[in-house]
């Protein structure tokens, strides 16, 4: 693939960027990688920290109220392409932020009795996480990367194959629900 502009071949539509990069391990030696595009994670940030510097007097479960709907939208918009250093990147943004945000309200705290306060550990593997015993803060890379598993080229909703389509979709044009539902909970076998 040919360079233009100084860009990689590629388009940005609907907050996603669409871009070959160069790779080694491909015959083709190019990828197409679909990713969120700079210019909406940059407005997604922009956003979270408004939250943050409108809310300088609010407490905690408040911030977290504002904050994790907007984390979880945008995240779970987001989640079906390649995204996941992309939500490290704005965890770790936010993070910072929020940094900031606490040490304002305590300037004459020190670090402990911040940590303690603002970011006790959650479970044993989440350190640094904003909460108020109630209340945690959304993380973006709690969501998962869902990908979409194509359809096979020679198969049809109407082609009668109810294993094929009552497993992947959970439900089949002209067969009830509630068959459609046992199937799938018996794995596509007969009791």
């Amino acid at each position: 693939m040919e360079e233009y502009e100084g860009n990689k071949p590629g388009f940005d539509f609907l907050g996603f960027t669409v871009r070959q990069w160069k790779v080694k391990s491909t015959e083709q030696g190019f990828k197409t990688l679909i990713k969120p595009s700079s210019k909406s994670m940059k407005t997604h940030y922009r956003k979270l920290a408004d939250i943050c510097d409108s809310h300088k007097t609010a407490s905690t479960k408040a911030i977290i109220a504002k904050l994790n709907p907007v984390i979880r939208g945008w995240a779970n918009y987001f989640s079906t392409v390649v995204s996941k250093e992309v939500f490290r990147e704005l965890d770790m943004l936010l993070w910072k932020r929020l940094g900031r945000w606490v040490s304002r309200r305590h300037p004459n705290k020190s670090a402990t009795w911040v940590r303690k306060k603002y970011f006790p550990n959650v479970k044993e593997t989440r350190n640094w996480i904003l909460n108020d015993g109630e209340y945690v803060l959304n993380q973006h890379s709690d969501v998962p990367i869902i990908r979409r598993i194509k359809v096979k080229g020679n198969k049809s909703p109407y082609d009668g194959d109810w294993t094929y389509w009552s497993s992947r979709i959970g439900k089949h044009p002209g067969v009830r629900k509630e068959v459609t539902t046992l199937q799938k909970r018996q794995k596509n076998k007969c009791a």
